[in-house]
C-alpha cells in the first residue's frame, strides 16, 4: 500500500475522477481535488476523510490556466510535495458535426484538451524542481479511433495523445525522472451521459460494453505506480484500436452503421434537460451514471509492452496483406 504520497486529481467531483480520488484516499494518499463545483468537491473531501484519508479542495475551471496553476500551488502548500497528478476533467457534446456550433466545439476543446495541457504544465511546475513525479493522462479508446457524434471529444483525445508523446520525448532528452503515462478507457458508466450537452433526439448512452468507474480508478492507480507507458483498459479498447490499425476503412463503415444507435437510448431527450458544458450541475455529482445494470466491475488491463507487441503483430499482418495484394496486382 502506498502511503503519504500527495496526489492531485482534476475532474474530481464526479465519475472516474471522483472514483480515482477515493481510491487514492483509501490507500492513504493525501488527495488534492480540483473541479468547478466547490460544494461537490467538499462532499468528496468528506468521503475521503470518512475513510481515514486526508484531502483538500481548490475549485477551478481547467480551461483557465492561471486559475489551475493557482489551485495546484494552493493544494501543494496544504498537502505537501505532489507525487502524482491525474488529468481527468472533461466535457463533451453529443452531436453530428454539422449541428455543433463553433462555440461548443471550442469549449469542449478548451476543457478536454487544453485542460490536460494546463494540468500537465501545472504538474511540471511542481515536480521539476524535485525531478520526480508521475503524470497520468486519462485517455480513451477514442484517442486512437474517432466515432460519429463525438467529433469534438475525439479530436481532444487524439490531441492529448499527440502532445503527451511529444512531451515524453523532451523529458527523455532532459534525462528527467518525471514519468508520463496514459490510461485509455472503454465506455464507463458515469454521469457524463446524464449531463452532457446533446443535439440528439434520444438520450445519449455509452457504447457497450460498459464498465464501472471503479475499474478505471484501479487502472489509473496502477498506472501511477507501475511506470507503464500506456495501459489499454478493457478488451473492447484493445479490439477497437487494433481493428483501426488493421482495417480502418472497414471500421469506418461499421461505425457509420452501428455507432449512431449505439450511442442513443430509446428515451427522448426531455425539454428540461440541463447540461454541464458551461456550468456544473450541482445535484448530478456522483460516481455512477444511469447504466449500472449493464456495467461490468472487471476489465482486462493491457500494459505497455503488450500494446507494443499487439501493434507490431497488427503491423506485420497489414504489411503481409498489402504485399499479397500488390503481388496479385503485379501478375495481372
Amino acid at each position: 500500500m502506498i502511503k503519504r504520497e500527495t496526489v492531485i486529481v482534476t475532474g474530481a467531483s464526479a465519475g472516474v475522477g471522483r472514483a480515482t480520488a477515493l481510491h487514492f484516499g483509501r490507500a492513504g494518499a493525501r488527495v488534492g481535488l480540483i473541479a468547478r463545483d466547490e460544494k461537490a468537491l467538499n462532499d468528496v473531501r468528506q468521503e475521503i476523510e470518512s475513510l481515514g484519508g486526508h484531502a483538500a479542495v481548490a475549485a477551478a475551471d481547467v480551461s483557465d490556466a492561471e486559475a489551475l496553476f493557482n489551485a495546484a500551488q494552493s493544494l501543494e502548500d496544504q498537502l505537501g510535495p505532489v507525487n502524482v497528478w491525474v488529468n481527468d476533467a472533461m466535457v463533451t457534446v453529443f452531436s453530428p458535426f454539422e449541428a455543433i456550433t463553433p462555440e461548443e466545439f471550442r469549449r469542449v476543446t478548451e476543457v478536454t484538451y487544453l485542460g490536460f495541457v494546463h494540468g500537465t504544465m501545472a504538474a511540471l511546475r511542481l515536480m521539476k524542481p524535485r525531478d520526480r513525479g508521475t503524470i497520468v493522462q486519462v485517455g480513451s479508446a477514442l484517442a486512437y479511433r474517432g466515432i460519429p457524434l463525438q467529433a469534438a471529444y475525439c479530436g481532444a483525445k487524439f490531441a492529448i495523445r499527440g502532445f503527451t508523446n511529444s512531451l515524453r520525448t523532451e523529458l527523455i532528452h532532459d534525462n528527467s525522472k518525471i514519468h508520463l503515462t496514459m490510461v485509455h478507457l472503454p465506455a464507463v458508466n458515469t454521469p457524463q451521459f446524464d449531463w452532457a450537452r446533446t443535439h440528439l433526439g434520444k438520450q445519449p448512452r455509452p457504447v457497450a460494453p460498459v464498465y464501472e468507474p471503479e475499474v478505471a480508478a484501479n487502472a489509473i492507480y496502477k498506472a501511477a505506480h507501475d511506470r507503464e507507458r500506456e495501459i489499454w483498459l478493457g478488451l473492447s479498447t484493445t479490439e477497437l484500436i487494433l481493428a483501426n490499425f488493421l482495417g480502418p476503412e472497414i471500421l469506418d463503415r461499421y461505425l457509420a452503421r452501428t455507432a449512431y444507435s449505439g450511442q442513443m437510448t430509446s428515451r427522448p431527450v426531455g425539454r428540461g434537460r440541463r447540461d454541464n458544458l458551461e456550468k456544473p450541475i450541482h445535484d448530478l455529482h456522483r460516481i455512477h451514471g444511469s447504466f449500472g445494470q449493464n456495467a461490468s466491475a472487471r476489465a482486462v488491463a493491457v500494459p505497455g509492452p503488450a500494446t507494443r507487441a499487439a501493434v507490431t503483430v497488427a503491423g506485420i499482418v497489414c504489411i503481409g496483406l498489402l504485399g499479397a495484394a500488390l503481388g496479385r496486382l503485379a501478375f495481372r
